[in-house]
């Protein structure tokens, strides 16, 4: 089953919104590190989650290149593939 990009950023934006102890507004330049302030165990969790809920794995490579969530979200919607 394919996902498209705004299902996958609905999807992202639950998993960051659980992964957070405060209300933010999340857009697809929202940087994931700097802008949430996430470390890199938090990270991995909520990329876990996504990966689950999708049913794809993410290679640690692709992930180091994901900075915002429309990175995020672009690659889970390659990995998924819907583009």
């Amino acid at each position: 089953m394919q996902n498209s990009a705004e299902q996958i950023r609905s999807l992202v934006f639950d998993a960051l919104r659980a992964a957070l102890d405060r209300p933010v507004e999340f857009s697809d330049d929202t940087n994931i590190t700097e802008g949430l302030g996430l470390d890199s165990v938090a990270v991995m969790d909520f990329v876990m989650e996504i990966e689950d809920a999708l049913d794809i794995s993410i290679p640690l490579d692709r992930i180091a290149e994901v900075k915002t969530v429309g990175d995020l979200v672009a690659a889970a919607q390659d990995l998924k593939g819907g583009r």
